[in-house]
């Protein structure tokens, strides 16, 4: 299923107001999605750090909690009033002009 940043907006925003009932409010969302990057940060430490995984920790899908941050992240987006398609646009457009040479010239990435 391919799915546009406008598209997956209107989707949460459908299912908030139908299966979720409403928003939780700014904050408790920005809370929910540190905890979610969290969870995230927990399986790239088990998977590709030094840390092994616990038996509780065996069942954790990394495609799984990426979706969860992006789902909560959509919800804020939808809250303030952001098209992540209009955002995301002008973010590339910023990293293009200020990171022109930085990389090519970076002798750490060579």
């Amino acid at each position: 299923m391919d799915i546009t940043l406008k598209q997956a907006q209107t989707e949460v925003d459908q299912w908030i107001q139908t299966i979720g009932v409403r928003y939780f409010n700014e904050l408790t969302n920005t809370a929910i999605l540190m905890e979610e990057v969290g969870e995230v940060a927990r399986i790239m430490a088990r998977q590709y750090g030094e840390q092994s995984f616990k038996k509780s920790d065996q069942n954790s899908n990394l495609a799984d909690e990426l979706a969860d941050v992006l789902f909560v992240l959509i919800c804020l987006a939808n809250q303030t009033g952001i098209d992540l398609t209009e955002a995301l646009a002008k973010n590339f457009e910023k990293k293009t002009i200020r990171d022109a040479n930085r990389h090519k010239e970076n002798p750490k990435l060579k």
